[in-house]
C-alpha cells in the first residue's frame, strides 16, 4: 500500500503553467517545460535494507493535455511511462494515481507563496489491498525552509524544502509512519527527495526508504 503511495513523491517538478503566462524555462518559476529538456537522477533504494543504486532520466515532451480544467505538461521517463505536471500561479500540481488503491487525482505538491512554517493539507481516500475497506488519508505538507542547497556538488539558489507526512486517523497509533522531504530549485525543479514510509497494519507490512538526487540537467 505505502510503497504505492510513495510513487506520488518520486516525480520531477517541471510543470507546465496554467493561468499567468510564464513561458518555457522562465527562471522565476520552479518549472521548465521546454521540449527536449532533460533531468538525470540517481536513486538509492534502501527499502529492503540493502541499498540498490539506479539512474533514470526525465524528458520534457512537446505535448500538453487538459485534466480537470488544468493544462498539464507531459514528461516521459526513461524506464517507461509518463508524468503530468501543472503550474497554476504559485501552486504546483501533479496528476497521478495509486495503482490498485485510488483513482487518479490532482495532488497539490508545492505552494511557492507560503512562508517557512506555513502548511496545507490534502484529503484523499485509499482502499486497503485485498479488502473493500476505504480509509481517509491526509497528505499534510509544510514549507520547512527557503534557502540554498548543494546537491552532487552543485549549489542551487532559491530552494524550497517541503516536508510531507501521510496521516491515516483510522489506523492504530504507530501503524503508519512517514517522513518525506522534497527540495525544489527555482528554474530547475526537483533536485532532491527523501522518502521514508512504513506501515504495519493487518497483513500489510511494507517499508519504503528511497533517496533521489539530481545528477545533471540539460535545460533548453
Amino acid at each position: 500500500m505505502i510503497a504505492l503511495v510513495s510513487t506520488l513523491f518520486l516525480s520531477c517538478s517541471k510543470n507546465s503553467n496554467n493561468g499567468s503566462p510564464t513561458g518555457p524555462g522562465t527562471p522565476t518559476t520552479f518549472i521548465n517545460n521546454s521540449a527536449g529538456s532533460t533531468w538525470s537522477y540517481h536513486e538509492t533504494n534502501s527499502s529492503t535494507g540493502t541499498p540498490v543504486e539506479s539512474d533514470y532520466t526525465v524528458t520534457s515532451t512537446n505535448s500538453d493535455t487538459t485534466i480537470q480544467g488544468k493544462a498539464f505538461h507531459v514528461y516521459s521517463y526513461s524506464f517507461g511511462g509518463f508524468q503530468y505536471l501543472n503550474q497554476s500561479s504559485t501552486d504546483y500540481y501533479q496528476y497521478d494515481s495509486i495503482p490498485g488503491i485510488s483513482s487518479s487525482f490532482v495532488r497539490l505538491f508545492l505552494k511557492t507563496n507560503l512562508d517557512p512554517g506555513q502548511t496545507w493539507d490534502q484529503n484523499i481516500n485509499v482502499t486497503v489491498p485485498n479488502t473493500s475497506t476505504t480509509i481517509p488519508v491526509v497528505l499534510a505538507n509544510k514549507i520547512a525552509d527557503k534557502n540554498s542547497r548543494t546537491v552532487n556538488g552543485i549549489n542551487y539558489q532559491n530552494v524550497i524544502h517541503v516536508q510531507t507526512t501521510i496521516l491515516a486517523a483510522p489506523l492504530p497509533a504507530g501503524a503508519l509512519q512517514s517522513a518525506i522531504d522534497t527540495y525544489y530549485a527555482q528554474g530547475v525543479g526537483l533536485i532532491e527527495s527523501s522518502i521514508v514510509i512504513s506501515i504495519n497494519y493487518l497483513t500489510i507490512v511494507e517499508n519504503v526508504n528511497i533517496h533521489t538526487t539530481l545528477a545533471s540537467a540539460n535545460l533548453k
